[in-house]
């Protein structure tokens, strides 16, 4: 190999910190945080994942640059300009051994160099990772929550289509779908779909990929969804994989249908009903649970006559679980705590936020706001007070903290407000990185 044309290797920064100035720094909470980041050895694994061949031109490692990208995820900053002054922060340079910061050029046209393949190998090198944070948590029975969410976008993205967008009618958008793990709060697969998708666009090779990522302690899985999953090979897939389901029905008739069945009152106001119900492309019968909610009155007209008419609430939904239809119900609302999870990912850890026009760049930049919202849930999980806490909470008391940076006697401190309010939570939670 030529003298000019080496692979680049640097290795990150541990900061010592204390309480009692002069580089200011506005991320001092940074600094623990890329201690564990160390601990775990993800830049070096970045490294060694997109090595860099450097020559006369490039000033910076493909490591660096996906660090810094993963830092700004967790420090609330989104587009190529933000993350390239995020990198003209002083400790930000020197946890990433840094010269100078970014050029905000060289990060879109990285990622694009990447291409297909860059974002695929991403993608893979979380999955172990996920792998890994399951099996150390210990727990052998999972809930699956899945669910697909739209990102909206704003110009000639590749592909970005225009398709199902409640928020944006008729906008263009990307379409990912996501898997979580309930226990732990974390994303145990996600797909980079094009805004055209349907909700359950790819779902049998979806789970089937989910299956592996599992690992092998895992013996048990509870499998949930809304119903735009409502799918009769789904179900049978599911049942192969001998994976309990629950899942809110989708049918063109189906409130036709739930009119036709025998209701059982069970509380005022309140009645159930179950039924066997095959679709014409399902290869056998399942059974149907509905509950029923009187939700109020209104008036109308009967041979001129005006009489109060109940107005009720359906909720229908197909589960291998044996339990009442009302059990059944509480089970499927536990599953709108995954809807806060998606909004962490998409707007605090900002997953989507920073887009170029490629396609497989702005896959790569999705990934990476999905590892850094796994990483926030998985840095907390140890203190319990913290781990049910908003990234964006923790974000404001643990990393946007201002220090004063001290060098000197070969060393490099960190000198935090010595009272500030959170000193204490501070110093356990960055006791807990270090176990």
């Amino acid at each position: 190999m030529s003298k000019n044309k080496q692979k680049i290797r640097y290795k990150t920064q541990n900061v010592k910190h204390f309480f009692t100035g002069t580089k200011l720094t506005k991320y001092a909470g940074l600094s623990p945080i890329m201690n564990f980041i160390n601990k775990l050895k993800i830049g070096e694994e970045f490294n060694e994942l997109f090595p860099t061949e450097k020559n006369n031109a490039v000033k910076y490692s493909n490591g660096q640059i996906m660090l810094s990208l993963l830092l700004s995820s967790l420090s609330g900053v989104n587009r190529a300009v933000r993350i390239a002054n995020f990198t003209a922060d002083s400790l930000v340079q020197l946890l990433l051994n840094l010269r100078k910061h970014l050029n905000k050029d060289v990060i879109g046209e990285r990622l694009k160099k990447f291409g297909q393949q860059g974002s695929v190998l991403f993608q893979e090198y979380t999955f172990k990772k996920v792998s890994q944070w399951i099996t150390e948590s210990g727990l052998t029975a999972l809930t699956i929550d899945c669910d697909s969410t739209v990102k909206t976008v704003y110009g000639n993205q590749q592909g970005a289509a225009k398709g199902y967008n409640p928020d944006k009618k008729g906008a263009k958008s990307y379409h990912p779908l996501l898997a979580f793990v309930s226990e732990l709060k974390i994303v145990v697969n996600n797909r980079f779909r094009t805004g055209s998708a349907y909700t359950s666009n790819g779902i049998l090779s979806f789970i089937k990929q989910t299956s592996v990522i599992l690992p092998a302690t895992v013996t048990n899985v509870f499998f949930r969804a809304d119903s735009g999953f409502f799918s009769g090979e789904l179900f049978d897939y599911l049942e192969e994989l001998k994976w309990e389901y629950l899942v809110k029905v989708k049918l063109k008739n189906l409130h036709s249908l739930l009119l036709a069945q025998q209701w059982e009152a069970v509380a005022p106001g309140i009645a159930v009903c179950e039924f066997d119900y095959q679709a014409n492309h399902w290869k056998k019968k399942r059974k149907l649970k509905a509950i029923r909610t009187l939700t109020g009155y209104k008036e109308a007209e009967y041979f001129g006559e005006t009489q109060q008419v109940e107005l009720y609430e359906y909720a229908c939904y197909c589960s291998s679980l044996p339990l009442s239809v009302e059990q059944i119900h509480e089970k499927y609302k536990e599953r709108s705590t995954s809807e806060n999870w998606i909004e962490q990912v998409k707007n605090q850890l900002l997953a989507g936020k920073t887009l170029t026009n490629n396609f497989h760049a702005n896959d790569l930049l999705w990934q990476m706001g999905v590892f850094a919202y796994n990483l926030s849930v998985i840095m907390r999980y140890k203190v319990k007070k913290h781990w049910k806490e908003e990234h964006n909470t923790f974000r404001d008391w643990f990393i946007e903290l201002p220090a004063k940076i001290l060098t000197g006697g070969r060393q490099t401190k960190m000198k935090i407000y010595e009272h500030y309010y959170f000193r204490e939570d501070w110093e356990k939670f960055e006791q807990s990185l270090l176990v």
